[in-house]
Parts: C-alpha cells; structure tokens; sequence
C-alpha cells in the first residue's frame, strides 16, 4: 500500500469498533493530537460502529464521530484505519477483514481470546500491507521509555531477575456483577488475559523474550450476579502467578490478580542487573526509581523533563501527565506509522508472542508442569 496523503484536504478517515472505556480514550486522544503533536497524521472521526442504534447515536456526538453503523462489515473496507476496540471475541473477524481489504487497523490487547485467533490476525497482517498494531499503552509512557534507554544502553549491566506484577480489586467483593469480562468465550482468559498481557509485553519489549513458564490460575468465586439479576458462572482465572525463563538467561515471577483489595490500577515492574536496578509502579507512573552503580540505592526519577521521553510535546518539568497520555503517544506513533514514516511497535506479531506466553502459562497450569513458549 502506498503511504497515505495526510494533509489538511486528506486526512485519515477512521472508523472505531467500540465506544466504551477504550473508544473513549482513544477518541480523546485523537481530539488532544493536533494540540500536541501538530506534526502528526491528521485524522476525521468518520464512522463509529456498535450494536445500540439509541446508545451509538450519542456516543458518535459525544466522541465526535461524523457516521454510525451497526454492522462492521459494511465498515471495513470504506476507511483508512480501523480501530478495533470491542470486547476480545470480537478482535479476530473484524481485524482479520479490514486487514484483507488493505486498511490499516490497531487492535486493543489481547490481540484474541485464542492462540489460535492470534495466529489469524498475526497471519493476515503478514499478507497485508497495512499497518497492523497491537494496543498496548503502557510501552508509551514516559517513565517506561525512560527504562528503555538505560536498558538499551547497558546501564544497569546483564540483567538476571524480573518481577512483574498487575494488582486491581473491582472483583474483590464476592458480590461485584457478573460481566462479559468473566466468560472465557467472550474473554479468553481472566486476570491473565486482561491485565497479565501487559506485564508480558513489557517484559518482552524492556528484556527479551519469555521462553519457558510454570504457572497457577486460580479462580476464587465461581459465580455471580448480571446487573439484572441472573446468576451466571464464572469461567476465567480471578488471579494468575508464573515463573518464568527469559531468552537472555534471566529468571521472572509474574503475577496479576483483580481480587486484590486496596489496589485499584498497580502496575508494577522491577529488573535487576549486575550493575543497577529500576522499578515502576503505574500508580506512580511520572517516577522510576533507578540504582545506579555506585549509588548506596535508589534515585527516584520524576520523568517530566523536556529531555525526557515525550517532555518537549507537554508542560514543564514536574507538571506531570496521566494515564490518557499514553494512548495520545501511542496515536501518535501508530499513525505516523500508517503515513508511512516508521513501523509500528508493538504489531501484530508483537500480539502474538505476547498470546503465546498466555496459552503457554494456561497450559503449564493444566499440566502442572513447566512448559516451553511454542514459538
């Protein structure tokens, strides 16, 4: 495909599978792009897609999309860039047709409920020439690009341990409503597939790939109430945990649970290496601590300087920025991608490595063994 014109008389027509909790932080980051980034592709909020004609109606006028459809078949093939934003069962069809139509698609993570779906989106990206992303966010934010510099440059020297952990607590109360979110054919996977695929892709995108896993998934209420009052089970893992092998040599223990009282978004992620460490929380996410060499421990960094990832775009230094921010870095990036400027990371096969680390830790708790990443 050839790059796309993306001056003022072509700017990118995009259509949005989904307006919930995604479509309305990536419609906000579309709207807050030519503000601070002024260089990037522009963009029309063309056409918004979802099943409620009612409901639809007024998120396209509260999102600032100019069309609404009902069927995103009718979709796919009429825009520049389809962001697919729907619930995980969705991912595979819709990404798999834009694809083969030649339009340029960012999927939300988990790229699919399914090994198996991932290998058909990762496949069909392969035999496309559109841009095909993966959504993970949080590679964006400014204190993780941070960490990507100093590992990138050595600084910490070879790294031997990783401990990642995604704690969350809207499950905590045994009587919180049953959601699609808890059905493993809608979803997938639980507390693995939702928060576990972020702390996997950082893993993989800031030391190397996971190459072999022992893992646990535990499910602590087995069922509960819709908001209309009908008991449903619960199909998915409340809480994950993993050990792990990295390719570079280095060992990993993984967690994420979404039954964790007091902990409402905390992504956390620590590395060491023979001459440093860092750590990040996502509940402090303008700081990483660092342990330098020499240093008796560690330095907390707040990441807001103009010469910090993203500074020069945003406020001055300590006015800091907040979780929203990522998917305006990341718009940015995937867009620039589509014009033709540079490839977008994380991609579709990005997605699926990230998927085979979750079939394989799914797979080593049936087996209760360790299991090699089938890569």
């Amino acid at each position: 495909m050839e790059p796309v014109s993306t001056d003022s008389a072509g700017a990118l027509d995009v259509a949005f599978l989904g307006y919930g909790f995604m479509g309305k932080a990536h419609a906000n980051a579309l709207a807050r792009l030519p503000m601070f980034f002024p260089d990037a592709p522009a963009t029309n909020r063309h056409t918004l897609v979802g099943r409620d004609e009612a409901a639809l109606a007024d998120a396209a006028a509260r999102l600032g999309f100019d069309h609404v459809a009902t069927d995103w078949r009718e979709v796919v093939a009429d825009v520049d860039v389809f962001y697919n934003l729907g619930p995980n069962h969705l991912h595979v069809d819709p990404t798999v047709a834009a694809l083969e139509a030649g339009t340029h698609v960012l999927c939300e993570k988990p790229l699919a409920p399914t090994i198996e779906g991932a290998a058909r989106v990762a496949d069909a990206a392969a035999a496309s020439d559109a841009v095909a992303g993966t959504a993970f966010n949080y590679r964006f934010l400014p204190a993780i690009q941070y960490a990507k510099r100093l590992l990138d440059a050595g600084e910490l020297g070879d790294i031997r341990q990783v401990k990642g952990s995604y704690r969350q607590d809207w499950l905590a109360d045994a009587d919180a409503p049953w959601s699609w979110r808890l059905d493993a054919d809608l979803a997938g996977s639980g507390a693995l597939g939702d928060l576990g695929a972020h702390t996997v892709d950082l893993v993989q995108y800031l030391v190397d790939d996971v190459v072999a896993v022992s893992g646990n998934l535990t499910t602590f209420v087995d069922e509960r109430e819709t908001p209309a009052g009908e008991t449903k089970p619960v199909t998915v893992d409340d809480a994950y945990s993993a050990q792990a092998e990295l390719a570079n040599g280095a060992t990993a223990t993984l967690d994420a649970s979404r039954v964790a009282a007091g902990h409402e978004n905390d992504h956390a992620i620590e590395i060491h290496g023979t001459e440093g460490s860092l750590r990040f929380r996502m509940e402090r996410l303008n700081e990483l601590d660092v342990k330098r060499p020499g240093s008796r421990g560690y330095e907390t960094v707040l990441v807001t300087g103009d010469d910090d990832p993203y500074g020069d775009h945003w406020w001055p230094p300590g006015h800091v920025l907040g979780w929203e921010h990522t998917f305006i870095h990341e718009n940015d990036a995937f867009l620039r991608a589509v014009a033709g400027d540079e490839p977008f990371r994380p991609s579709a096969a990005d997605g699926l490595d990230v998927q085979r680390v979750l079939a394989a830790i799914e797979d080593s708790d049936a087996r209760r063994a360790w299991v090699d990443v089938d890569r």
